[in-house]
């Protein structure tokens, strides 16, 4: 045999263990690597198992697989523009930044599921929808596989009472594929949200000198510990609530509940 192919043959032969350990260990990361890519995948579908759409201050989207939910809807069509269009839309309040009939009829509602406190229910023209429901605080709805629980929602400090008197608003709890989503609507750190219990999301507003101060709903956020909370609607009248400051005070007492700032203005 060739003298320089005898040579490469017995360097292989002494290489052979080495690559095979190298081919081995490559696998093995490689599946590790698949199956951290399919855990991060199945994190990602379950966090998405109701899509968050902030659209402005207190107006958002709750989306799923089967239903497109809008909470006051505001800003008229253009601020839908590029949303799939609502199966249920739901109201909290007669307030402008929450009930805008403009906007719920530029939004062609008519094969929408409506549904709000008296007090706004009052105010929508039976025209607008099919269906237009009517709950009120303790009161229960049930649309398709979603259960809504209407929530108190008011103000507690004297010098605010005139602006969410208690019974008029709604809260809301919302059952979605296990998922309980609470939306507080225009509201102090009353006891009704105090008490709430399992909570995988929340909205928490925080805007004087209409609802609460960024304290009081970071004291109540830790008091019903939902998994996530989103702050929301929190423009007062001397601008926007310090969001970066109830992140800090909420993780600094429990880092299990995440905070999400997401773009409202």
């Amino acid at each position: 045999m060739n003298i320089f192919i005898k040579t490469q043959l017995m360097k292989l032969i002494q290489f052979l263990p080495v690559l095979l350990v190298v081919l081995v260990l490559t696998g093995c990361k490689q599946e590790k690597s698949n199956k951290d890519l399919a855990s991060a995948k199945q994190l990602a579908q379950n966090e998405d198992n109701v899509r968050v759409i902030p659209i402005k201050h207190g107006t958002l989207i709750l989306e799923t697989s089967n239903e497109v939910i809008y909470i006051d809807p505001t800003g008229g069509s253009e601020a839908f523009a590029n949303q799939n269009k609502p199966t249920l839309v739901l109201i909290t309040d007669i307030h402008g930044d929450h009930l805008s009939k403009s906007t719920l009829e530029a939004l062609n509602l008519s094969n929408t599921t409506i549904v709000g406190p008296k007090a706004v229910t009052d105010k929508i023209p039976s025209t607008l929808s099919k269906t237009i429901a009517t709950i009120n605080n303790g009161d229960q709805y049930k649309h398709n596989a979603i259960t809504i629980e209407a929530i108190p929602m008011y103000n507690i400090r004297e010098e605010a009472l005139k602006f969410h008197t208690k019974g008029r608003g709604n809260g809301y709890v919302l059952t979605i594929n296990e998922e309980r989503i609470y939306i507080s609507g225009d509201t102090e750190d009353i006891p009704e949200m105090r008490n709430l219990n399992n909570i995988d999301k929340a909205f928490v507003c925080m805007n004087l000198p209409y609802t609460m101060t960024v304290e009081s709903a970071a004291d109540a956020v830790l008091t019903f510990k939902p998994k996530t909370v989103y702050p929301y609607h929190y423009r007062g009248t001397n601008g926007l609530s310090d969001v970066g400051l109830f992140k800090k005070l909420i993780n600094e007492k429990d880092k299990d509940i995440q905070v999400r700032l997401l773009d409202w203005y």
